[in-house]
């Protein structure tokens, strides 16, 4: 299938490894140009070679910490010095700390805030003048199936996801007559470096393997196994393209059947 972003200029955040990592590959293996951007300067540079000799695709690699609005600004342009122009943005970051309501202070919840929700907020309203001025653009945030389905030990993940939601379904409302599309990807359980560090943790909070709870885990989900980051990956690009021109303002699960919830 031609998804129809053949050249379009797409940046991806948080990309030196996990969904953002198989994003950008996927994007790239579409044929578009590609800018990508982490905090840690030789990841995203090894992540952007790699990319570059995978796909053939052009790949800029820029570090810049999320968390700062002056890297956000620099970000768009070295984009805009390179490409002129953003097509499409996928918003991803490192998932929240774990822990329960007890486990978490208030520095807790504003880091998350702004690491999760506002750098999400700041990226787009840099990148929405774009795609106003091309009356074409295709936002995806990468956010997690426990903005449908809340999970005990994910307190910070589940309540600041589910603004992610309803800042980017009112949004989608403001922008779709400009033919400018908003979606959210939930993932479930996916083999990321994020999900071994949450499986690490149980690991020492318990007496099992990590094998056994990834076992554990897999019999949990319908599809009796855990995800892989490309099939994440494949979704995105999709609403990304072309194709899909009438989905926008929907939050869709990619979690082997795991979610409970119909929506």
């Amino acid at each position: 299938m031609d998804l129809g972003i053949k050249n379009k200029i797409a940046l991806v955040t948080a990309a030196s490894q996990g969904l953002g990592k198989a994003a950008a590959i996927e994007l790239a293996n579409e044929g578009t140009k590609l800018a990508i951007c982490s905090r840690n300067e030789e990841k995203i540079n090894e992540t952007a070679e790699e990319i570059q000799k995978l796909s053939g695709s052009e790949v800029l690699p820029v570090k810049a910490d999320l968390d700062n609005k002056e890297d956000i600004e620099n970000l768009i342009l070295e984009i805009e010095k390179k490409f002129n122009t953003i097509d499409i943005l996928i918003n991803n970051t490192g998932g929240p700390k774990p822990g329960f309501f007890d486990d978490l202070s208030d520095e807790d919840w504003l880091q998350s805030f702004e690491s999760t929700f506002l750098s999400a907020v700041r990226v787009t309203r840099k990148v929405l003048p774009f795609m106003k001025k091309n009356k074409w653009g295709r936002i995806v945030n990468i956010s997690s199936v426990s903005a449908k389905q809340p999970i005990d030990n994910l307190m910070l993940s589940n309540g600041i996801r589910m603004s992610v939601h309803g800042w980017a379904k009112t949004l989608s409302n403001q922008v779709a007559s400009d033919n400018i599309l908003i979606n959210n990807v939930c993932p479930g359980f996916t083999h990321t470096e994020r999900v071994d560090g949450l499986i690490k943790d149980q690991v020492k909070s318990s007496n099992s393997s990590k094998e056994d709870i990834i076992k554990s885990l897999a019999n949990g989900i319908p599809a009796k196994r855990v995800g892989q980051a490309n099939e994440l990956a494949a979704l995105v690009a999709f609403l990304s393209s072309q194709r899909a021109s009438y989905i926008t303002g929907q939050s869709i699960a990619v979690d082997g059947g795991i979610s409970n919830l119909p929506i």
